[in-house]
């Protein structure tokens, strides 16, 4: 399911009230999934190179994917994961949201420590993966009005 970060599906804020409702949507969403639980947050770090780049102590290094097999070197792109696990509070991701909102930061994941639940913001929004369909109905119902008017639901 996709939700929308600001009305009228406006993709980047501009000021501090339309920082305000995306933390706002982003959060709501967020302890709807995983309050009261430990949730793993996973970030790459894009690179055309196989070796790992410097990482910051605590950063929690987790694995490396081949995204783009070009036979060119060149053109071969890899993500380095980081997968950190905290407890979820609500705001206590908030710096990372906010470059995601500016597409500062791409590709993060946040997810329970199962990944039953995924939450994947991204500039204008967010993709959410639930359990069941009955789970993703319920959220959907509650968040209406955060929704694609477009009939694809993008």
């Amino acid at each position: 399911m996709r939700f929308h970060s600001l009305p009228e599906s406006k993709r980047y804020p501009q000021d501090e009230s339309e920082y305000a409702v995306v933390l706002e949507r982003y959060n709501t969403v967020l302890d709807e999934l995983f309050a009261g639980e430990d949730v793993y947050v996973i970030t790459p770090v894009w690179t055309a190179e196989a070796e790992l780049p410097s990482f910051r102590p605590g950063a929690g290094y987790w694995r490396t994917l081949l995204v783009a097999d070009d036979p060119d070197p060149e053109f071969r792109t890899y993500w380095h994961l980081t997968a950190v696990r905290r407890p979820w509070r609500r705001g206590c991701v908030d710096e990372l949201l906010r470059d995601v909102a500016d597409d500062a930061v791409a590709g993060v994941l946040i997810t329970d420590t199962g990944m039953r639940r995924v939450h994947h913001p991204y500039d204008g929004g967010a993709d959410v993966f639930l359990e069941s369909s009955e789970e993703r109905d319920g959220m959907r119902d509650r968040h209406a009005g955060w929704l694609s008017r477009h009939a694809s639901g993008l």
